[in-house]
C-alpha cells in the first residue's frame, strides 16, 4: 500500500507534465495547437473576402462567387454560421486577419514571402499564370517567341505590362506593346475587344481569362506567358488548426464533388445566348403571345416589350436554365420566384413564369418611380434592374449623381455609371453599397430588349 501510495502522485505528476508539453507533439513557443482534432470549430466563423468576378459578387439579389459558394458549403457541412465581411483591398483583408477581425480569408492570397509571416494557407492551392488571349484559329500562337512582330494591348502600369516588357527582353525584342489607359478601359474590356476583332491580342490572369471565355466562346486562352503563381485561402498563423480543418474538409469526397460543380458553374458554363431568327411575317412573336398580352396589360405595359424580354432572356425556351440558376421563359431566380409565390415545381410553366415576371416588373416600377419620374425613361431602368437586381441600379444612380451624370437618364448616364462598377475605385466608393458588378452584360441586355421591341413594333400590331 505504501508503494502504490507513493507511485500514484508520481504518475499524476507525469500526466500533468505530459499535458503541458503535449507529450512530444509540441506546438512551438506560442503554444498554438496545429492538430485540428483538438480544436472545435466556432458556432460562427468570421470570413473575409473581396468583391471580384471570381470570389464574391451580387447578381439578381443573390450572393455568388466561387469562394463564397465554397465557404458557405463548408459552413453548411460543419453546421456553423458564416459571418461575411468584405474588405476593400487585399492589404486590408490581411490586416483583418492580423487584427483578429476575421478567422478566415476566403480569397486567393498569393503564397509568397510577402504574406508568409501573416497568413497560413488553408485548403486547396489555386495555380494561375498569365495567359495570352487570342481568337481561335487554325494557326494559333503556340510559343511566346511567335509574339515577335505581333501587337499586344495591355493596361498601362499593370502587372501585365511589366510581364510583357520582360518577355520582350527574354525573346530579344520585337513585340509591339500598346499601353491602354486604365481610366478608359479595363482588362475585361480588352478581352471583349479581342473577341470582337477590335484588337489582336491581350494578356490576363488565367482565372480571369476562364471566366471571360464563358461569355466569348471564340477565345483561345491556352498559352501561358508567365511562371505559375500559387494562392490559397488564408488564416492567421495563430490558428493553424483552422487551416488543417479546412484542408481536411476539402480533401473529402463530397466537398470535392461540390467543388467540381461550383468550378463548372463559374468557369465553364457558357453565358452566351444562342441566336434565334424571328419571322415576324407570321403575325406573332412567340408561342406565348397570349400570355405576354394578358399580363403586360395588367401592369400597363406594351405586350411587345414583355415579349422582347422573353426573347432576350431565354429565346422563348421554357426549359432554359442559366449558369446562375435562373429558369423558364423569363429566367426567374428560384428564390425570387418563391418570394412572389411561384413554387419550384411551376417555375418553368410558361404562363406562371410570365405572370410572375410581370409582377416583378410592377414591383420594380414602384421602387424606381421616385428616382426616375419619367415613365418611358424608367422602362430602361426597370429592364436593367430585372437583369442585374435593383441593388446595382441604386448604386449606379448614386455613382451617376456623384460623378456629374444625370441620375434620371439611362443612356450615357446611369448606364455608364453601371459600367464603372467593374472598377475597384468605383465599387469601393462609399456611395456604392453592393460592390463589384459586370455592368456590360446589363447595359447590353437593355439595348437588346429595346432593339427587339422596336423591330417588333414595325411588324406586330399592338
Amino acid at each position: 500500500m505504501r508503494k502504490s501510495a507513493v507511485l500514484l502522485p508520481i504518475a499524476l505528476l507525469l500526466l500533468a507534465i505530459c499535458s503541458i508539453y503535449s507529450c512530444g507533439r509540441g506546438n512551438g513557443a506560442g503554444g498554438s495547437d496545429s492538430d485540428s482534432t483538438s480544436h472545435a470549430l466556432p458556432d460562427t466563423l468570421r470570413v473575409g473576402t473581396l468583391y471580384s468576378p471570381t470570389s464574391y459578387f451580387i447578381y439578381r439579389e443573390e450572393q455568388m462567387g466561387y469562394d463564397y459558394d465554397m465557404v458557405t458549403r463548408f459552413g453548411a457541412d460543419k453546421g456553423i454560421a458564416i459571418d461575411l465581411h468584405v474588405a476593400p483591398s487585399l492589404t486590408s483583408l490581411v490586416e483583418m486577419l492580423d487584427s483578429g477581425i476575421i478567422d478566415l480569408a476566403a480569397y486567393e492570397i498569393p503564397i509568397t514571402a510577402e504574406y508568409k509571416p501573416h497568413v497560413v494557407a488553408a485548403g486547396d492551392e489555386n495555380i494561375t499564370t498569365q495567359v495570352l488571349v487570342q481568337p481561335k484559329s487554325d494557326n494559333p500562337i503556340t510559343d511566346v517567341t511567335q509574339l515577335a512582330g505581333r501587337e499586344v494591348y495591355v493596361e498601362a502600369g499593370s502587372k501585365y505590362l511589366y510581364r510583357l516588357e520582360n518577355l520582350n527582353d527574354e525573346i530579344g525584342g520585337g513585340i509591339k506593346i500598346h499601353q491602354v489607359k486604365s481610366d478608359t478601359l479595363i482588362t475585361e474590356d480588352l478581352i471583349e475587344m479581342v473577341a470582337n476583332g477590335e484588337i489582336p491580342l491581350t494578356i490576363v490572369d488565367s482565372d480571369i481569362a476562364r471566366i471571360n471565355r464563358t461569355y466569348y466562346n471564340s477565345l483561345d486562352i491556352g498559352l501561358p506567358v508567365s511562371f505559375e503563381q500559387r494562392a490559397a485561402w488564408g488564416v492567421s498563423p495563430k490558428k493553424p488548426w483552422l487551416a488543417d480543418s479546412i484542408t481536411e474538409w476539402m480533401g473529402q469526397a463530397e466537398p470535392r464533388k461540390a467543388q467540381a460543380r461550383i468550378l463548372k458553374r463559374y468557369f465553364e458554363l457558357s453565358k452566351e445566348s444562342p441566336a434565334l431568327s424571328i419571322d415576324f411575317s407570321k403575325g406573332r412573336i412567340s408561342p406565348y403571345d397570349r400570355f405576354f398580352r394578358q399580363y403586360a396589360n395588367e401592369i400597363g405595359w406594351d405586350w411587345r416589350m414583355l415579349a422582347a424580354q422573353g426573347y432576350t432572356e431565354s429565346r422563348f425556351d421554357s426549359t432554359a436554365v442559366s449558369w446562375a440558376g435562373a429558369r423558364g421563359v423569363m429566367q426567374i431566380m428560384p428564390r425570387t420566384a418563391r418570394a412572389y409565390g411561384l413554387s419550384s415545381s411551376k417555375i418553368t410553366n410558361p404562363e406562371a413564369n410570365i405572370r410572375t415576371a410581370a409582377a416583378i416588373m410592377k414591383a420594380l416600377d414602384k421602387s424606381l418611380s421616385k428616382k426616375v419620374p419619367d415613365s418611358e425613361e424608367r422602362r430602361k431602368f426597370i429592364l436593367a434592374a430585372y437583369n442585374s437586381g435593383i441593388a446595382h441600379i441604386y448604386d449606379a444612380i448614386a455613382l451617376a449623381k456623384k460623378y456629374g451624370k444625370n441620375p434620371k437618364i439611362w443612356d450615357g448616364n446611369v448606364a455608364d455609371a453601371l459600367l464603372m462598377k467593374a472598377k475597384p475605385e468605383y465599387y469601393n466608393d462609399p456611395v456604392c453599397k453592393y460592390g463589384y458588378f459586370r455592368g456590360k452584360e446589363t447595359t447590353a441586355y437593355v439595348r437588346k430588349v429595346m432593339d427587339f421591341y422596336k423591330r417588333s413594333t414595325a411588324h406586330i400590331r399592338l
